[in-house]
């Protein structure tokens, strides 16, 4: 039997979200349920992926069971595609498997043209909508299906409203219409050098190509790698007859969320706007009203869509995300999905599901993106500047936070200036999805034009980038760069500060404060911590960071980088005096000036921590990095130790490596230098003890040798910290325990882990290193060419990022399993970046590690993922 490609929404359910993708399977969903959708079909991602294989043309099978599912549409709508007495209007829209806001490509009122036009003019007794649909299709299937500029259909439209004196679409009638279609005709026919196409089929079959050939347009694959979502799903492409929200007052459209989006109150929460199409709502063309409004309205239709709405949410047992469609006095739902919610949102709608007795503990933590988790531990504005401060605008609260730039105008000067190392906002008329690269850039983002349902409030949200939107009060010129407010001009010199929770913008620079966890954010970790078996610890190398990671729920430091503590004003000058000593006796009188410096950093981190398990890794970085290297530095620090300019820049030379990542460092220092670890180690125990005797904690340091790759290397240097430790606690008549493990870093670790662990009694895999040495890329050169490994799809992620799981994650498994196999009782964790990736700590749970440690700031995500990982894979 030949392959399906095409399932009517009667054919389908739910469950079929992969094939059908989320927003074909969400119809076919609403119909069983009885719900008024307007009918249809689906092509599927499995037709999107034939596509690409087929070097991106749209096979003939799949043609033949669209025109055939055209064929039962025809016959379930009464309708016929184009047909001259009925005719049968379609929409085509994307719908991948994960939701993509903006990103892909939708054409309406398909199946128009001078012949069926006419025929809806007297259908409907309306030609104003008749024509007021088909200049709409003209546009968007010139722009979206045949690449001619949308910006030139506007410039038409926009000539035609001067010349009458009026300011909306709204007001043009139909024989201004009528004229605005043919000048849109003539306009195609200049751009493509050919007349519009008239053929209903071929305009359906042409842009249900331009919406899979959308799945791989530049804003798409930037959403895919920001989201985590591979190329390889595809997406579908649903045809549905059309319902028209433009046919006068008695029709109109909207977009509503079953709960609030961006405060997550359990109050229906929308926006509509009569006589208009669903693009009008999002693009923020024309200001819409809110969904309250229409009570007073249409009382009937009103009531029917709230039950419609509390169907659907108790259904899907969580927030909803609607579009809805008005046509002379008739409701109808063109689509439902789980609604992108603000992190605020989404951790009070996740806490009142539970209460409410609609989730359980465990799917409640499912709800929560971990990554969202990151906007709430940012810092907001300090209330006492924000008394003093006065906004000069306020627009809609879009996405909550606080952001503070200096001006861009547009999203290529956000990327540019914030690469530039620049805190920028981004200012614009309304944002569109081109600019999601910008928008990612930039602290926040600012709209003169549209509502809490536009483009830029629905991306912000998703991706916890605070927005102040509909901001009408600015003028915006993009030409010169200005904005005017209240008769004041700002430029890209300065700064504005936006306040994504009351939509209050502000002509000044404003200082921000550190966020605190409590309410349903304690409240969701708290359950999170009830599920969680892995165990989260924090990176960090001071009392400071130390004590941010405890408050934000660490269990102990994962990694502790002791050269950071090198570089510290009140030490480095030791320390460049060790690093330039000719002999050992002179390393050695530098190293008894670094000692107490060091251990007063241990015993800092050790009260912190009180008797949390703290993992100090012993000097990494090569000693280079240290050093001065421009010659006004050189000849002020040759000054400083007593040696000539010419001896101590030979040194430096002399210390110079061509691949330094790869040469003399980590344990290679201690086999080079012994007396190095012994100075780290004298540090790491005397610290500890005078903890002890002090607060009376019992510590238990973890002493970390970085970089090894053979087992007699980390023997030496491990003897080196045994005899010391030895000597420091008998010096002291203590007891104390400690252990020594090793860095998993280098392949040929991983690959003979079942040796190392005679000697290492734990691992901490080092995969920002592990990753470089696999790859061979080095990670400050990689961004360089990464971009054309994203665009020939040889690579989806960058795999510093995302763990790697099947070439980097093979090699952690293999460690951690042989590890256990020569020591049952070996501690596994990871410390690299990749401790704070949600995906890459679900990988660590289902392998088994005891724990991830991750920057402080990231911690309460982990802690998340942890408890996600726990109920998606029990161990």
């Amino acid at each position: 039997m030949d392959k399906k490609f095409v399932y009517l929404f009667s054919e389908g359910n739910a469950s079929m979200k992969n094939l059908l993708g989320g927003k074909g399977a969400n119809l076919a969903e609403m119909t069983s349920l009885g719900i008024p959708v307007p009918q249809g079909f689906t092509v599927t991602t499995e037709a999107c992926n034939k596509y690409y294989e087929d070097g991106k043309v749209i096979a003939q099978e799949v043609i033949n069971q669209i025109e055939s599912k055209m064929k039962e549409l025809e016959n379930i709508t009464g309708k016929e595609f184009g047909n001259v007495e009925k005719p049968l209007l379609v929409s085509v829209r994307s719908g991948a498997r994960a939701s993509m806001p903006g990103m892909m490509d939708t054409i309406l009122n398909l199946g128009l043209n001078d012949d069926t036009v006419e025929a809806m003019a007297k259908l409907t007794g309306n030609p104003r909508f008749a024509y007021d649909s088909y200049r709409r299709f003209i546009q968007m299937f010139a722009d979206v299906v045949m690449g001619v500029e949308k910006r030139l259909f506007e410039d038409l439209m926009d000539k035609m409203k001067e010349e009458k004196g009026v300011h909306l679409d709204t007001d043009l009638d139909a024989d201004d219409l009528k004229k605005l279609v043919g000048q849109f005709m003539e306009l195609y026919k200049k751009e493509k050098g050919e007349d519009f196409p008239t053929d209903p089929k071929m305009q359906l079959i042409e842009s249900v190509t331009a919406v899979f050939r959308s799945w791989d347009n530049p804003r798409a694959n930037v959403y895919r790698r920001l989201n985590d979502i591979p190329s390889s799903w595809g997406t579908a492409v649903n045809v549905q007859e059309m319902v028209f929200g433009n046919k006068g007052e008695t029709s109109g459209t909207g977009v509503a969320f079953s709960r609030n989006p961006a405060t997550g109150e359990n109050k229906v929460y929308g926006e509509y706007l009569m006589n208009a199409q669903g693009e009008d709502v999002v693009a923020g063309i024309r200001t819409p009203q809110p969904i309250d409004h229409l009570e007073e309205q249409m009382p009937e239709i009103y009531k029917q869509f709230v039950d419609i709405v509390n169907t659907l949410e108790k259904h899907y047992k969580d927030m909803q995300d609607m579009e809805f469609t008005i046509e002379d006095g008739k409701l109808y739902f063109l689509q439902t999905r789980n609604g992108k919610r603000t992190a605020q949102a989404a951790l009070k709608i996740a806490v009142d599901l539970v209460e409410e007795g609609m989730n359980t503990k465990e799917e409640a933590i499912l709800k929560v993106d971990p990554k969202q988790l990151d906007t709430l531990l940012h810092p907001a504005f300090d209330q006492e500047g924000l008394d003093n401060a006065t906004p000069i605008a306020k627009g809609l609260p879009a996405s909550p936070g606080a952001a503070c730039g200096k001006i861009a105008f547009t999203a290529e000067e956000a990327k540019d200036r914030a690469a530039a190392g620049e805190k920028v906002v981004l200012v614009r008329l309304e944002t569109s999805p081109e600019d999601i690269e910008g928008m990612v850039a930039a602290e926040g983002i600012l709209t003169v034009r549209g509502g809490m349902t536009s483009h830029a409030a629905v991306v912000a949200r998703g991706m916890g980038t605070c927005c102040v939107a509909g901001c009408g009060e600015l003028k915006v010129d993009e030409v010169n760069k200005t904005v005017t407010v209240n008769g004041k001009t700002y430029t890209s010199n300065d700064y504005l500060s936006l306040d994504g929770s009351t939509g209050n913008v502000y002509g000044e620079a404003l200082n921000t404060v550190a966020p605190e966890i409590s309410g349903h954010f304690e409240t969701l970790m708290n359950w999170a911590d009830e599920i969680r078996a892995l165990k989260v610890r924090a990176n960090a190398d001071s009392p400071r960071d130390a004590k941010q990671a405890v408050e934000f729920g660490a269990e102990g430091i994962g990694l502790c980088r002791t050269e950071h503590m090198f570089f510290a004003e009140d030490r480095i000058a030791a320390v460049r005096e060790m690093i330039v000593s000719k002999s050992e006796e002179q390393r050695r009188k530098a190293l008894d000036k670094i000692l107490p410096m060091q251990r007063e950093d241990f015993i800092g981190l050790y009260e912190t921590m009180e008797e949390r398990p703290v993992t100090i890794r012993f000097l990494d970085p090569p000693l280079h990095e240290f050093l001065p290297q421009i010659d006004e530095e050189i000849k002020a620090l040759a000054k400083e130790m007593g040696l000539t300019f010419e001896e101590l820049k030979a040194t430096i030379e002399s210390l110079h490596e061509f691949n330094p990542m790869m040469g003399h460092r980590g344990c290679r220092l201690a086999v080079s230098y012994p007396e190095i670890a012994e100075m780290q180690t004298r540090a790491v125990i005397e610290a500890a003890i005078q903890v002890k005797n002090n607060k009376g904690f019992n510590i238990v340091p973890e002493i970390m040798i970085p970089l090894v790759g053979e087992i007699k290397e980390l023997k030496y240097v491990k003897d080196i910290v045994v005899a010391t430790a030895k000597k420091v606690i008998e010096e002291n008549g203590v007891e104390l325990d400690y252990q020594v493990g090793t860095m998993i870093e280098i392949p040929r670790a991983a690959l003979l882990a079942d040796e190392i662990a005679k000697e290492a009694e734990f691992f901490s895999f080092g995969t920002n290193d592990l990753t470089q040495m696999t790859f061979g890329f080095s990670r400050d050169d990689a961004g360089k060419f990464l971009q054309d490994y994203y665009e020939k799809k040889i690579y989806e992620q960058d795999p510093f990022a995302k763990l790697d799981q099947s070439g980097v994650g093979q090699l952690v498994q293999m460690a951690a399993e042989k590890g256990k196999a020569t020591r049952a009782n070996i501690k596994l964790g990871i410390c690299g970046e990749h401790g704070g990736d949600p995906s890459s700590v679900e990988f660590c749970h289902n392998i088994g590690l005891n724990y991830v440690s991750c920057s402080p700031f990231r911690v309460p995500l982990a802690r998340l993922a942890a408890a996600q990982a726990q109920v998606k894979n029990k161990r």
